[in-house]
């Protein structure tokens, strides 16, 4: 299973992500952690070791011209759109306690979003991710849609956005939904987060309709753990239900 997590800017998506990934390793699944975020924060919530020094892939120039066969001096010429990628996890990513995370990082372009060896390069890794059994892969995605302009999530089979009880929140998260619609992923969910009462289910509810699998309340533990995900007591059983919906609906 590939799970994408995304969502608006602060709408909890890296500490949802976060929790996912904690939840999937109490179960016994070896995890293939991906942050593509550009504030590279996945690693810190996981409480990775050495987080801040794993390289992004982006960062891998001499790797990626070589797999794309392109002249990093010439960004505009030719180069191969289905490098090998296959062993890219094992050699470059580090492993700790069933995880293994990949940082791919920032493309430093002016036109971030356009066909170039790096993102090339980002999009064949995350569609080529073989799982093995009792594999998952969790993305954390860049916040907002533009990742989705460049086809970066066509690799995924569910689509979790996370969404606070707000109406802009709410109206950026059905934005995604379309895009993803667009590119023919078909299992798209909603997840509540920082939940403070009733009200606010209610809220997304009405606003969702039948897309919200699930709710997270809002973790106070978390901000004492200065970006460090920690359960609290009712936290892991919100996100096992999120997970067992996710299962039986994949």
């Amino acid at each position: 299973m590939k799970i994408a997590v995304t969502g608006k800017g602060g709408s909890g998506k890296t500490t949802i992500a976060a929790g996912l990934i904690k939840l999937l390793v109490e179960k016994k699944k070896s995890v293939i952690a991906v942050d593509c975020d550009p504030d590279i924060s996945l690693g810190l919530s996981l409480d990775f070791p050495q987080y801040a020094q794993v390289k992004p892939i982006c960062e891998m120039k001499s790797l990626i011209a070589e797999r794309t066969e392109s002249d990093p001096s010439r960004p505009q010429g030719f180069f191969k759109i289905n490098p090998q990628v296959g062993d890219i996890p094992e050699k470059f990513c580090p492993q700790d306690k069933g995880v293994r995370l990949i940082v791919m990082g920032k493309v430093n372009k002016p036109q971030g979003g356009c066909l170039c060896p790096e993102n090339t390069f980002v999009r064949s890794l995350i569609g080529h991710l073989v799982l093995k059994e009792d594999e998952v892969v969790v993305l954390d995605m860049a916040a907002g849609s533009e990742h989705l302009g460049r086809a970066t999530a066509r690799g995924v089979d569910t689509f979790l956005i996370v969404t606070e009880p707000s109406k802009m929140s709410v109206e950026t998260a059905r934005h995604i939904q379309e895009l993803a619609k667009g590119l023919g992923i078909a299992k798209i969910f909603f997840i509540g987060n920082k939940i403070k009462g009733q009200s606010d289910i209610d809220f997304l509810r009405a606003a969702l309709n039948e897309g919200l699998i699930g709710t997270i309340s809002l973790n106070r533990a978390l901000e004492e753990a200065r970006g460090r995900f920690i359960f609290d007591v009712n936290s892991r059983k919100e996100f096992d239900a999120v997970y067992e919906k996710i299962s039986n609906l994949s």
